[in-house]
């Protein structure tokens, strides 16, 4: 079955929508999946003039669609005026539009009328402004959608991922947030993940919270007391995992394709990581909702919006691993 895969522009004030149109422009595209533009038509048209590209949108019924031949299958929304769009500039009015069409994709997820969604980038800092009441779009998503298990956004680079214990958290709180339940939650997500986006048998390691894996307790005891216990008890489940394993090292098993993921103790701990690997590649999975929903890692880079400079890699990272997880979703 082809795949069918909602793609919104993101904050109209970054990059977002000229990814989008590079993204549609991209070779291999339109015959990887059937796509379904849902966005503003001022949103889209700038995209396409900051890319240099010009695509044919084709007004399409939501609930029965398919791809044209003479264009691409469009949705449209009316979320924000031409004129309120003010490019490289965090705006209430653009984090409405986001909230808007990002609302809409999902109504369109639960209908059923796309089967994963990928989104260009968004900034936290105008949705919030706009009122978006979570720390991140995840959460709002989850709630949107009923989700009452564990959510946690997943990080991918060219096939090695990453998942976090703790999130959007001070750091100062992060010891006490790990718990045996909290790092089983992170593992089995990344594990179900991992096995919906087609490795049938994934290799995880946990990466300790403290240097040198707590050395036996002389610089913390996290590893001692919760980590290793949890993992242990994971193991004795038939969970393919391992750890805990030093944070300055674990990643090289990564890197070096021993493990398909690490789930890290906090935010920055994977990040870096990833980021430093390859920044312009990198997708940001969000890990527990019902539906395949993936995104590029970075951010709508106000320094080069409305540039024409903007790299697509990530944004079509992104939309390969949506199709991937739709053709093995259970």
């Amino acid at each position: 079955m082809t795949p069918r895969i909602g793609i919104i522009p993101g904050d109209p004030s970054g990059i977002g929508p000229e990814l989008t149109a590079k993204l549609m422009a991209a070779e291999g595209i339109r015959e990887a999946a059937e796509i379904l533009l849902i966005g503003d038509r001022c949103v889209l048209e700038q995209g396409m003039r900051q890319a240099g590209v010009d695509h044919a949108l084709v007004p399409v019924d939501p609930g029965d669609w398919h791809a044209p031949s003479d264009g691409i299958a469009w949705h449209e929304t009316e979320t924000i005026a031409a004129s309120e769009i003010e490019v490289a500039v965090e705006s209430a009015a653009s984090g409405r539009s986001v909230l808007a069409t990002m609302d809409r994709a999902l109504e369109l997820l639960q209908a059923g009328h796309i089967d994963g969604l990928v989104f260009a980038p968004f900034n936290k800092a105008a949705m919030h402004m706009a009122g978006l009441a979570h720390a991140d779009e995840l959460h709002h998503m989850g709630e949107w959608l009923g989700v009452t298990g564990y959510l946690s956004e997943l990080n991918v680079l060219d096939g090695m991922w990453t998942s976090r214990t703790t999130s959007h958290i001070a750091l100062r709180d992060v010891a006490d947030a790990i718990t045996p339940e909290r790092l089983e939650e992170a593992v089995d997500l990344i594990d179900r993940t991992l096995r919906r986006s087609g490795i049938a048998r994934p290799r995880i390691s946990v990466a300790a919270l403290n240097p040198h894996a707590g050395d036996g307790g002389n610089f913390g005891r996290e590893e001692i007391e919760v980590l290793r216990p949890a993992i242990e008890a994971m193991q004795k489940r038939q969970m393919p995992v391992d750890g805990p394993w030093p944070s300055d090292t674990v990643f090289l098993k990564l890197r070096d394709r021993e493990i398909d993921a690490v789930v890290t103790m906090y935010h920055d701990q994977g990040q870096i990581a990833l980021k430093l690997m390859g920044f312009e590649r990198g997708v940001t999975v969000q890990g527990g909702l019902p539906y395949p929903v993936a995104t590029p890692a970075h951010g709508t880079a106000f320094d080069i919006a409305g540039q024409g400079r903007a790299r697509v890699d990530a944004m079509r990272q992104a939309f390969d691993i949506a199709c991937d997880m739709v053709a093995n979703w259970q």
